[in-house]
């Protein structure tokens, strides 16, 4: 982890740096996925310094979700006094995979093509609400969830600008205590709300082993090699969207 001094100096440089994103983008403000979660917390709070409560906007979107998640995203917004509105897509959800199954009788569908469906669902949900108030959608993935491609490509992975793309989980973690995110908060255990398991069981590894490669390269050995497994294997996530290309004129890249 970076020292702290200049961890929470890079944590206001962010601050900063989301004001003037949003502000360039001409944009009014910031929506924000509100799982009452760390990362979401932390970037509420960083999105509300650089901002102005006012203008941030925090979605909770329960998906056959625990009752748990929607009190503590109600925490974090009253902790920083942003509005926050409950857009349940539990229905949604389920009509849509019945259809879906209806069409591949023949072809089951994965488990994680089920999982998947709710973030990407959220996303959908975030840019609704974001292209209606003029807003744009901030990120909420942290770096080692992008390592391992701990992320639904499309979904979570989704978002306008990211502020704390570039910060571990465990700096996450510290810049959320210096912004002052209830100590409740940070001390859950990681769980993406997809299902009983927190992340590091459905993973197989620890936050700390994938900022430990990531920082000095080594840690355990069956961690490193699970981790360098997932990190070539979700390549693809952190790439945009690659096209054929030929040479061909085009006025409008050179102008």
């Amino acid at each position: 982890m970076l020292e702290k001094q200049l961890l929470y100096k890079e944590a206001n440089n962010a601050i900063k740096w989301i004001g003037e994103y949003v502000k360039n983008a001409n944009a009014k403000g910031v929506v924000v996925g509100n799982s009452g979660g760390k990362d979401s917390a932390t970037v509420i709070a960083m999105a509300t310094k650089a901002l102005g409560k006012e203008n941030v906007l925090t979605v909770s979107m329960p998906c056959q979700s625990l009752e748990e998640d929607y009190n503590d995203a109600k925490l974090v917004a009253d902790t920083f006094g942003v509005r926050l509105i409950n857009v349940n897509l539990t229905g949604t959800y389920e009509i849509m995979v019945k259809e879906i199954e209806n069409k591949l009788s023949e072809y089951p569908m994965t488990n994680e093509a089920y999982i998947n469906i709710k973030p990407r669902l959220r996303m959908t949900t975030l840019y609704a609400i974001a292209q209606t108030h003029n807003y744009l959608v901030i990120g909420t993935g942290n770096l080692c969830e992008a390592m391992v491609g701990y992320t639904t490509k499309w979904g979570d992975n989704s978002s306008d600008f990211n502020p704390i793309g570039n910060f571990t989980v465990d700096e996450v973690l510290e810049i959320g205590r210096y912004l002052g995110v209830p100590e409740k908060i940070l001390s859950k255990a990681p769980n993406d709300g997809l299902g009983k398991m927190t992340d590091e069981e459905k993973m197989g590894i620890k936050y700390s082993q994938i900022s430990e490669m990531v920082e000095n390269g080594s840690t355990d050995e069956n961690a490193q090699n699970e981790i360098i497994k997932r990190y070539n294997n979700s390549k693809h996530k952190r790439k945009v969207v690659p096209i054929y290309k030929f040479e061909r004129v085009n006025y409008l890249e050179n102008m």
